[in-house]
This record gives structure tokens, C-alpha cells and sequence, in this order.
């Protein structure tokens, strides 16, 4: 009896966790939503989310993605998807498309189904600009005229300056000569003075 009890119980745990993982396999949905929104550098750029709930898909996408211009003259792929980086439903493809307008279609197989696909725009991309010689013509310095060696200045006499020593030599000589002219007039009218006196008295005594 108790073998029998343990038997279902062990059946009943089994289909629980079956029925759990069946649920957690489906809540997000069978589907997947997958829209292309362009291009970067010719890299095809896409966001792939659950259809029901919009959450982004966080297992191994498995997809492929082919492209063909207007005409159907030339088609690109099938191609793979890797990651984006930091968008956490960005996928984008490692190869680059030429430049052009293509339609492009991507298929998800794996973890569910899903199919999108747009008509993108490939632009020209202009090369980087070459760094051209100057063609501007080149300008030669004129040269310079040395200057002309002016004719030298006609030599102005020099006239030697009076010696202020001198001049004071001078006056003082005249000075003594007037002096010494004046002392002996007046010694001599002094003496002349004297010889009449002396005559006058020796006049008297006779």
C-alpha cells in the first residue's frame, strides 16, 4: 500500500514540472515579431521580440537574411544575425550590403518562427579627401637693395675753446701793470713834492 502511494506521488511531481516547463516554453508565445530598421554602414539592422508581450528574445537566434535590388538582377545572402551591442533586441548582420536600394527579408527559425521584411537605402559613401599639392604659385622674395654708403660729412673746423683759466691771468696782469703805473707816478710826484720843499727851505735859511 505504501509502495503504491510513493508510486503516485512520484507520477504526480513528474507531470507538475512537466506542465511547469510546457508553461514557461509558452508564456512569452509561439511567435516572433521581427522588424527591420535599416541600415548602419551597410550592416542590415533589425529588432527581434516575443509577438505576445513584446519582451526582447534572450536565447540563440536562428535566422536568415537575403536581399535583392529592384530589378531582382542581383541578390546578397542568405546571412546569419549576431547580437547588437547595447540594444537587448538588436541583431544585425556582420556583412555589409553595397551601396544601392534592396528589399530585404529575414526568417527566424529558431526560437520560434518569424518572418519581416522592408526596403532599405544603401547610400554612397564618399571617400575621404586626398591631401592635393598646393598649386598656388610660389612667391620669390625680391632682393634687397643694400643701402648706398653715404658720402662722408665735410669736416667743420674746430674752433678750440677759450680757456677760462686764462682769461682771469689776463686781468689780473693788467690789474698789476695799472697798479704798479700808478705807484710809481705817485712816488715820483711824492719825491718831486719833497725835492721843492726841501729847495724852499734851504731858500729861507740863505
Amino acid at each position: 500500500m505504501m509502495r503504491t502511494r510513493h508510486a503516485f506521488l512520484f507520477l504526480f511531481l513528474l507531470l507538475a514540472q512537466g506542465l511547469a516547463v510546457s508553461t514557461d516554453a509558452h508564456a512569452h508565445g509561439d511567435t516572433v515579431k521581427v522588424v527591420i530598421t535599416g541600415q548602419r554602414e551597410g550592416h542590415v539592422t533589425t529588432e527581434i521580440t516575443w509577438e505576445n508581450d513584446g519582451d526582447p528574445v534572450e536565447e540563440a537566434v536562428a535566422a536568415t537574411v537575403n536581399a535583392t535590388n529592384p530589378d531582382g538582377s542581383r541578390t546578397m545572402g542568405p546571412w546569419g544575425l549576431v547580437r547588437d551591442a547595447g540594444k537587448p533586441s538588436g541583431w544585425s548582420t556582420t556583412e555589409v550590403l553595397p551601396p544601392g536600394t534592396w528589399k530585404v527579408t529575414v526568417d527566424v527559425g529558431f526560437p520560434d518562427l518569424g518572418h519581416g521584411e522592408s526596403e532599405i537605402a544603401v547610400p554612397v559613401t564618399d571617400p575621404a579627401p586626398s591631401t592635393a599639392p598646393s598649386t598656388a604659385p610660389t612667391t620669390v622674395p625680391s632682393p634687397v637693395a643694400s643701402p648706398t654708403p653715404s658720402a662722408p660729412a665735410a669736416s667743420t673746423p674746430q674752433v678750440p675753446a677759450p680757456d677760462p683759466s686764462t682769461a682771469p691771468v689776463a686781468k689780473k696782469s693788467d690789474d698789476t701793470v695799472w697798479w704798479t703805473t700808478a705807484g710809481v707816478v705817485v712816488i715820483a710826484l711824492a719825491g718831486a713834492a719833497v725835492g721843492i720843499l726841501l729847495r724852499r727851505a734851504r731858500a729861507r735859511r740863505r
